[in-house]
């Protein structure tokens, strides 16, 4: 096993990809291939942040749009993340991997408040703590969340794990002639308007200068080679 080429990352994981080919809800095989991945992580020494979004329950803007005060869709949004978080305990914990679920919105019965301090802590200890309620504020996605996240544990790299293998031109799925990079600066994924991350995620991590792999979370050993220094997906960084 090759020695991993970062010591703290901060996993982001969408809530779809969780639901598996359902589409919505848990796929416990996912799960638990993704939490095998995570626990490999652990044992090869990289302490491991986990931001999950909440997609496959809920999504504040799509599935509360025009019906719902959108503040309020975005607080269902921050508890269906939590579901996903506490799914994700569960499977690590039987799996033998110390964990700790932080939520940005208090829910004291079943998770710890979100302490920076506490957090580091955790994860000096080699314990996975999983992030949930995104920032704790509406109107800023998960994305947004993990990039707050991974700057405030000085994390040294966001690890952004979807259903898409990497940064194209275009929509590889209504454009045949899409081109997938294998690296771009920030700059030019806002000024394409390219679906990375929202652009309040994008800037965000272009000022904390914190760098982004994107890649497909379908082969959850991606996670693996990506600590271990395999050019896979796209990697968004500064223009060097």
């Amino acid at each position: 096993m090759s020695e991993p080429q970062y010591k703290r990352v901060l996993l982001k994981i969408s809530g779809e990809a969780l639901a598996g080919d359902a589409g919505r809800g848990l796929d416990f095989g996912v799960i638990g291939s993704v939490c095998q991945a995570v626990k490999q992580a652990i044992s090869m020494g990289v302490q491991v942040g986990i931001v999950v979004g909440g997609g496959n329950f809920w999504r504040g803007v799509k599935d509360g749009g025009g019906r719902m005060e959108r503040t309020r869709a975005d607080h269902m949004g921050m508890l269906a993340t939590t579901l996903n978080c506490l799914a994700l305990a569960d499977v690590l914990e039987q799996m033998g991997v110390e964990v700790r679920v932080q939520t940005a919105i208090e829910m004291r019965a079943f998770a710890e408040p979100y302490i920076r301090s506490k957090a580091i802590r955790h994860l000096e200890k080699g314990r996975v703590v999983i992030f949930g309620c995104g920032t704790g504020n509406p109107f800023f996605s998960t994305d947004t969340a993990a990039v707050l996240r991974a700057a405030e544990i000085d994390a040294d790299v966001i690890l952004l794990a979807k259903n898409i293998d990497g940064v194209y031109s275009a929509d590889p799925n209504k454009d045949p002639t899409a081109v997938k990079y294998d690296s771009i600066t920030y700059d030019d994924v806002l000024a394409q308007h390219l679906q990375v991350m929202d652009s309040t995620a994008t800037s965000l991590s272009m000022d904390n200068k914190i760098p982004v792999i994107l890649f497909a979370l379908k082969d959850p050993q991606n996670i693996i080679r990506v600590l271990e220094g395999e050019k896979i997906g796209t990697i968004v960084k500064e223009e060097k």
